[in-house]
């Protein structure tokens, strides 16, 4: 039966729980899939993942983070549904919600952060300053609590995912970042916890980030391999919307996050757009 945690301490012992029956020689990979809550079918593809390469030691973490926000970002109207994400956890093979306080991750006097140099500056981390020394924070806390084999992230936050990987890399965690395809509506918009922020138009006109991926895609496919000419066809496809303000169009090393001037396969072509007051990301991986 899956329990909620709500301290670190209780989520170490149940981690090390499991960390002493494999040094008896019987392995029980542990996984963790960390989620700010408002768990969607998107989460539910990562626990699923998790549940399947690590069965019955998968913990989810529920915590909206602080950090990771901007003073005029959504912290406060974020959607929380601590009920419905334990129920679709649980049916989706979560063994154990850590749900802290904002206390308990960042004590009284805290003044230790993460921060990846170079690639938190780009992309998601040049619109949104900050935001990535606060996710590296967060998860670093994360793996450190849960000492996790194995964490799953979905693909639709790719730049977020580069930070992870190097700072994984960088601090010689344990921990080997899995990374789970993109979900999404049968109409092609990326599930994302902030679609609930949009109005039925405004819903309509999101659309144009996965119509401008799908025509990347449709020309790389023939052969158009120029940086400059995909990035053209994206915006002009951008363009068809003029209500939706994009925020960037890039392709990009998956690993730097440096722009390039031929997709070759691996290479991410990544969105990000204002549909009214709501930012919304996209992205996909060159073949």
């Amino acid at each position: 039966m899956m329990k909620v945690v709500r301290t670190v301490a209780e989520l170490r012992e149940w981690s090390r729980k499991f960390r002493a029956d494999s040094q008896s020689g019987v392995e029980r990979p542990i996984g963790l899939v960390p989620t700010m809550g408002a768990l969607h079918a998107g989460h539910a593809s990562l626990v699923r993942a998790a549940a399947k390469a690590c069965p019955g030691q998968v913990a989810v973490s529920i915590f909206v983070n602080p950090t990771q926000f901007g003073p005029s970002e959504d912290f406060a109207r974020y959607p929380r549904s601590f009920d419905a994400d334990c129920a679709l956890a649980e049916a989706e093979g979560a063994n154990v919600i850590f749900a802290p306080s904002v206390e308990e991750m960042y004590p009284a006097g805290a003044a230790t952060f993460v921060e990846v140099e170079g690639l938190s500056d780009r992309l998601d981390g040049d619109s949104r300053p900050g935001h990535f020394r606060g996710v590296a924070t967060v998860v670093a806390k994360l793996l450190i609590a849960a000492e996790p084999d194995l964490a799953f992230f979905g693909q639709k936050d790719a730049a977020q995912v580069a930070v992870l990987r190097r700072m994984v890399a960088d601090l010689r965690l344990g921990t080997k970042i899995v990374v789970c395809p993109i979900v999404r509506e049968a109409d092609g918009l990326a599930l994302s916890s902030r679609n609930t922020y949009l109005s039925a138009q405004e819903r309509r006109r999101a659309l144009v980030l996965s119509h401008s991926i799908r025509r990347v895609e449709e020309l790389a496919g023939t052969g158009e391999r120029r940086a400059d000419a995909l990035i053209a066809a994206a915006r002009a496809v951008f363009a068809e919307e003029p209500a939706v303000r994009v925020d960037y169009v890039e392709l990009v090393d998956w690993s730097a996050l440096l722009p390039v001037d031929m997709a070759t396969p691996g290479t991410l072509l990544a969105v990000a757009a204002w549909v009214g007051t709501t930012r919304l990301i996209d992205n996909t991986i060159i073949v």
